[in-house]
């Protein structure tokens, strides 16, 4: 986390603070899967008054473990960089804290900050409060907004729902085109007879505990299983930022994502939408076949591609390692040929997307099961709409792939032939009707 208006503290996961005091700056390599870090925090102050930098400095209890020959080592910037519309988003709110006098502290937390010290942009800024709720501070933003002449673009408030492991209200305010989540610090009480927490105001550091992960190897702050439990859709988290920054998975958190208590409460409590938000984000990194293993390894493949009851003819349990198997393969292919070769316009990612999901699903383009007015649906429909939640358009077009594939795997007889070869009768449809014979290999090709 990175406060607006306070010292900087430095831990597995927890707060960054910003302040009007400047500190001297150091370049440092870190070796993210050795970096170990102690609980005890240590306080930093960050520079505001210089316009679009953040001074960061290293902690001095960070320690470098003896693998570091086999450590994947990252680069992080000296200084975080502020975009003009992040510093004028971050004067905002701090001149909100001002007009109003409040004693808040507002801390920038999660994915901003490690992406910004590894110098990628980052459009995603979750602001943590340390004694109001989000909607509350939200309002006085746009009371003190309303006094400049300027409106807030957009205002949500997302309640919580503990039943899905939603456990604090989130506000949204869109500032400059950006939408800004403000959520308040929490601890955690659990009472014996309850999984679900009690929420109050904490410090930075308990906030920090109910976190997810740490940013150095993919461990949890608290044990595994407990954290998972909190928040099952944090196995998927764990996944999918082990894949991206090709992070070691600690074994501990290996097992309890395995374990059958956290599969359950993954595919009982978390929502489909949040679980294909996940999902999505895997296959359009930039490691999706081990994003994909690390899901078939941990035996969690069937629960987020859930299907339905009496599937026809019946999927065998191990044909996830097949869909696995064509997932690589498929990727290795876009690697040797080159994304740039899929379109030359701003949808090559997408197709790319498309194409590994048509992969992945490649053994499932037969099975087919029976809705309530007993009509015949494609397995890979239910997975992409129910499973999923992804978009209807999604669904059409892998199973249009699909449907295609099988026509062009009809035309590589005559492709390998030198000789005249009746081609295969398959319904290519009406517009190749007035094709010459001889140039309809070469057109439906």
């Amino acid at each position: 986390m990175l406060s607006l208006n306070n010292a900087i503290k430095l831990k597995a996961k927890a707060p960054l603070l910003l302040h009007s005091l400047t500190l001297p700056t150091t370049k440092i390599t870190l070796a993210f899967r050795s970096v170990s870090t102690p609980l005890n925090e240590t306080a930093l102050s960050l520079n505001t008054t210089t316009p679009n930098t953040i001074p960061f400095l290293p902690s001095p209890f960070l320690s470098c473990r003896a693998a570091m020959t086999t450590a994947a080592c990252v680069q992080v910037k000296e200084q975080i960089e502020l975009t003009e519309t992040e510093k004028k988003i971050f004067d905002r709110l701090l001149n909100t804290l001002r007009h109003f006098n409040l004693q808040t502290q507002l801390r920038v937390a999660g994915g901003w900050v490690r992406d910004k010290l590894l110098g990628k942009e980052c459009y995603d800024i979750d602001i943590a409060l340390d004694n109001m709720l989000g909607s509350e501070f939200v309002d006085k933003v746009q009371e003190y907004l309303s006094t400049t002449g300027e409106v807030a673009q957009g205002l949500a408030v997302i309640p919580s729902n503990p039943e899905q492991s939603k456990h604090l209200e989130t506000a949204r305010m869109r500032l400059f085109d950006l939408w800004i989540d403000f959520v308040n610090l929490r601890c955690e009480d659990y009472s014996e007879d309850s999984r679900i927490p009690t929420m109050k105001f904490g410090t930075a550091e308990e906030d920090a505990y109910r976190r997810d992960l740490t940013i150095n190897r993919i461990v949890t702050p608290l044990p595994p299983k407990a954290t998972f439990l909190d928040d099952p859709l944090r196995v998927l988290r764990a996944i999918r930022f082990g894949a991206r920054f090709d992070f070691t998975l600690d074994e501990e958190l290996k097992k309890a994502a395995a374990c059958d208590d956290v599969k359950t409460a993954l595919a009982a409590k978390i929502s489909r939408e949040r679980i294909g938000t996940e999902i999505d984000l895997m296959i359009s990194g930039n490691q999706p076949v081990k994003a994909i293993d690390y899901v078939c390894n941990l035996t969690l493949f069937w629960v987020v591609f859930s299907l339905p009851p009496k599937v026809e003819p019946a999927v065998s349990e191990e044909c996830y390692r097949l869909s696995a198997a064509y997932l690589d393969a498929s990727w290795k292919l876009i690697q040797l040929i080159g994304c740039s070769n899929f379109d030359v316009s701003n949808e090559s990612d997408e197709q790319r997307r498309l194409c590994l999901y048509s992969a992945l699903f490649l053994p499932l383009r037969s099975a087919a099961y029976k809705d309530r007015k007993d009509k015949k649906i494609p397995v890979v429909n239910y997975i992409f709409r129910d499973s999923l939640k992804r978009k209807a358009s999604d669904a059409d077009t892998v199973m249009n792939i699909h449907k295609s594939l099988e026509k062009f795997l009809s035309l590589i007889p005559s492709l390998l032939s030198n000789e005249d070869i009746q081609l295969t009768e398959v319904d290519w449809g009406r517009e190749f009707d007035d094709v010459p014979f001889t140039s309809k290999l070469r057109v439906l090709t």
